[in-house]
């Protein structure tokens, strides 16, 4: 991966990034967008108060960018540079060097977006830099000290392209996680400190990670110049006294303005975890109701706790969503910022993990081509000329007969066959009775569109049984529905049954029709004595013991539904 722009520091990545509860969201989609660019969340909006960790979330993507995409060039700038660089190439060459300059980005980084304020021209030219980019599947993530909406004169052009992505903000660090950074950066320079230290100094409500890196500076500088670990006793001497307390269960703000009279205890940390909670972007009614009682209310400091656990729960939630192989939900955004809303974020993961989750593995068995005496050499033929098309020729292949082992044996092949070649693909191997009772728990789950989602998204589908669809009502209008959208993206489908599609009964006859539009195959074993019914026709001499022997179309074991059939099995054999 090549790489353009100066600012990116290659310690700054993933590993020394320290993950909590409040950006915790934003460090899963930044991983997301440096993994998979272009494919999900794009453009990708971080915003946060200074020294919260922007720059680095920044210069992490680009460093894992360069790791899993060597190919990809990545581009880091400041509002400043890009704007730099748009007027020497306006003066230059003109406008269509700024597009030629930005055209073999894989991923830009633009940082300081929040400078766009009074800036119209600039914005015309950021949008069609950002439209040219993300139509060519190019990533783009952004970082301001503001989100989008509090931007003054942002393009609405320009808003909507960030709102379709995703905005993500990245809140002060609490108390655990500024343990877990002292930790971390203490160890990194080689310095530990001594027990119960970190603990002491992030009893101090530090606002940012600068703040907080200043206050190390201050004990390491006195662990190296007098060569002994600092005791806990003597932070405060080192720190000044502690504005916080880790007991809270949101971090302390400064105290108000003396105003003559001192604020209840209970006011005055309602008031501060409503700033705290309104910092990390979450909706704070609940508390704005206590804060406005005239008495204290019962049992105030049991809802912080709980608003505490509820804002940590989103978080995970949030973090697991974006996690998934699965675009965001456009509701995602509201619900992971309001407490109050838990329970609908809750069934919001329920229905993401429903939309990813995946199909049973097919179990181990023989190949494909090696079932080739146990049913028709022609099936198998046909079942591996439709499993590497795109687009093929027949869709279904509706095979049949009375051996139900045969049936599923070979769908199992069928499967490992396409897997063989494509092993990320998807493949649906169920049961007409397993396909029905899994769309009945989807209904009763509330899953029902997420389940519709994981079954239309296969790249191959394999079902048996059909005989019993005639049983079903809602999951037979389900499989059309699903038998419809596969054919149009061209997925191969591969149907079995105990007998041919004429003969299945209760089966609505649009779907009848489509079975027996496609080729339909009798899967009979080759070896032993076919059925006396059977009329098998004039019998071919036997081929010379030099020459081999040519495939033929045993043609009592097909009924074809689609012209110049011989032309095509012709083809197959070129």
């Amino acid at each position: 991966m090549n790489a353009r722009g100066a600012g990116l520091d290659p310690r700054m990545t993933f590993d020394t990034f320290v993950v909590g509860p409040t950006n915790r969201l934003a460090a899963a989609a930044a991983r997301r967008a440096a993994e998979r660019p272009g494919s999900s969340f794009n453009p990708l909006f971080l915003y946060a108060a200074s020294g919260l960790g922007k720059s680095h979330i920044l210069a992490a993507v680009a460093g894992h960018a360069r790791r899993v995409h060597p190919d990809r060039t990545v581009a880091y700038e400041t509002l400043e540079q890009y704007m730099e660089g748009l007027t020497r190439t306006l003066e230059r060459s003109g406008p269509s060097a700024l597009h030629e300059a930005y055209g073999d980005l894989g991923i830009l980084l633009l940082d300081d977006v929040q400078f766009l304020i009074g800036q119209p021209q600039v914005q015309q030219f950021l949008l069609q830099t950002l439209d040219r980019l993300m139509s060519s599947g190019a990533q783009v993530v952004l970082a301001s000290d503001r989100p989008p909406a509090e931007i003054d004169g942002l393009d609405e052009r320009l808003l909507t392209r960030f709102s379709g992505g995703l905005i993500v903000d990245m809140g002060s660090p609490d108390y655990e996680t500024r343990v877990a950074i002292l930790r971390k950066k203490a160890e990194a320079r080689g310095m530990p400190l001594g027990e119960g230290v970190a603990e002491a100094m992030a009893r101090y409500p530090f606002r940012n990670v600068r703040e907080l890196q200043g206050a190390l500076n201050r004990v390491l500088a006195v662990q190296d110049l007098e060569g002994r670990p600092v005791d806990p006793s003597e932070v405060p001497a080192l720190l000044g006294d502690p504005r916080g307390s880790a007991a809270h269960p949101f971090p302390a703000e400064e105290e108000e303005e003396d105003s003559g009279e001192a604020e209840p205890r209970w006011k005055h940390e309602l008031r501060s975890a409503i700033r705290a909670v309104e910092s990390g972007g979450f909706e704070v009614r609940q508390l704005q109701e206590l804060l406005a009682a005239s008495e204290e209310p019962s049992g105030w400091q049991e809802v912080l706790e709980d608003y505490r656990a509820r804002i940590h729960r989103l978080e995970e939630i949030g973090a697991e969503l974006v996690s998934m192989d699965s675009p965001m939900p456009d509701e995602a955004g509201v619900l992971l910022h309001d407490p109050e809303r838990i329970e609908e974020a809750e069934q919001l993961l329920v229905v993401a993990r429903e939309r990813v989750r995946p199909f049973p593995p097919l179990p181990e068995g023989p190949a494909l081509a090696d079932l080739a005496g146990e049913v028709s050499a022609l099936a198998v033929r046909a079942a591996e000329h439709l499993l590497r098309g795109d687009r093929p020729e027949y869709n279904p292949l509706f095979v049949h007969t009375a051996e139900s082992g045969a049936v599923l044996s070979f769908l199992e092949a069928a499967g490992r066959h396409y897997l063989a070649t494509n092993p990320s693909g998807k493949v649906g191997l169920a049961s007409v009775e397993a396909f029905s009772g899994d769309f009945i728990r989807a209904l009763s789950e509330g899953v029902a569109p997420a389940w519709r989602e994981r079954w239309w998204a296969v790249d191959v589908l394999l079902l048996h049984g059909v005989e019993h669809l005639g049983s079903t009502e809602r999951a037979q209008e389900e499989f059309f529905h699903l038998f419809e959208a596969l054919v149009r993206r061209g997925t191969g489908i591969i149907l079995a049954s105990d007998r041919p599609p004429k003969e299945v009964q209760g089966v609505d006859v649009r779907l009848q029709s489509r079975f027996e539009g496609g080729l339909v195959l009798e899967i009979r074993r080759e070896s032993g004595t076919p059925p006396a019914a059977v009329d098998e026709g004039p019998t071919e001499p036997a081929p010379s013991p030099e020459a081999p022997r040519p495939w033929t179309l045993p043609r009592e074991k097909v009924v074809w539904h689609w012209p110049a059939v011989e032309d095509r099995m012709a083809r197959w054999e070129e």
